[in-house]
């Protein structure tokens, strides 16, 4: 069957890509984070048996792609899917779906992960959704300096650190130190008989913190970098950091709605954020999202 131009960009936008046998359409099943419960995995696969060739795939921001849809029957497959509260989408010059690490159960995660991208998922990718940019704009977060996520290649992402905090009064400078040997960069060394950490080598993975045998390093709170202006694909650019670490959830959230508010106002049609980023310069940009001005704009930025 021949389908129209408009036929194939409605539901484009509604997550159904149109696939190279001209005949079937796949479609994404939003995940909100990464995680399925159990349920809606077997509301999945049977919906794949139902209304596709039964084959489904993952995408690489962790939506799931159900194959071999034909035109007809998307409508019954969205239904079917809400069923167990799934809904297609995923495409379009809008808030993409995040992408989250394991860092919520990892051994090295620093923060809820999961937890976060859930987070945003509900106030940026449900609570924008009638809001178009200028291009597609794509949120990662991970969960430490691993970076398995790869947030700085998003157009922003947010990853868990914790600082290290030594006290010298109680460092022995100890020739087997513990946090020396725990640190996988090389950036804790005792020298002059106390634990140093080099600055310019620490990521702030928190691996050292705790593994002081007399306490000199102990807990620290979790904090979350922003990376900005990242993108992958054709043209790639790793994210800069911003210098300014958030030291709470709230903070780190704000900041993602005013990039996405200083996209919305300042980016051109067509235009990633990455070049936006570059356009303006990142100390500019900086400047922006550390202060509330485009918070205080939102109504006006929205309503264009």
């Amino acid at each position: 069957m021949n389908y129209t131009p408009e036929q194939i960009k409605a539901v484009k936008g509604q997550g159904f890509l149109f696939n190279n046998d001209k005949e079937h359409f796949n479609g994404r099943v939003i995940t909100e984070n990464g995680v399925l419960n159990a349920e809606q995995l077997s509301a999945i696969a049977a919906a794949a048996k139902k209304f596709g060739n039964g084959e489904v795939s993952f995408t690489t921001r962790m939506t799931v792609e159900v194959h071999g849809l034909h035109y007809e029957d998307i409508e019954a497959f969205q239904a079917e899917l809400a069923k167990a509260g799934l809904t297609t989408g995923g495409t379009g010059a809008k808030v993409r779906p995040v992408v989250a690490c394991k860092g919520t159960m990892c051994v090295f995660g620093l923060i809820d992960t999961q937890g976060l991208a859930k987070e945003i998922h509900d106030r940026f990718y449900v609570g924008y959704r009638s809001v178009a940019l200028p291009h597609k704009f794509k949120i990662a977060v991970g969960g430490c300096p691993n970076n398995c996520a790869k947030p700085d290649l998003n157009d922003i992402g947010i990853i868990g650190q914790r600082i290290p905090h030594i006290n010298q009064e109680l460092c022995r400078g100890c020739k087997k130190c513990g946090c020396e040997a725990e640190c996988p960069i090389g950036a804790c060394h005792v020298e002059d008989g106390k634990l140093v950490i080099d600055e310019e080598k620490c990521n702030h993975c928190g691996r050292c913190i705790s593994k002081c045998y007399f306490q000199a390093n102990e807990g620290s709170q979790s904090y979350y970098k922003i990376y900005i202006g990242g993108r992958w694909g054709k043209q790639v650019r790793q994210g800069q950091a911003l210098r300014h670490l958030c030291a709470t959830k709230e903070e780190a959230m704000d900041i993602v709605e005013k990039a996405i508010l200083l996209f919305k106002s300042q980016g051109r049609q067509g235009e990633r954020f990455s070049s936006l980023v570059e356009r303006l310069g990142m100390d500019k940009v900086e400047e922006i999202l550390l202060s509330d001005s485009l918070l205080q704009q939102k109504e006006e930025i929205l309503a264009k």
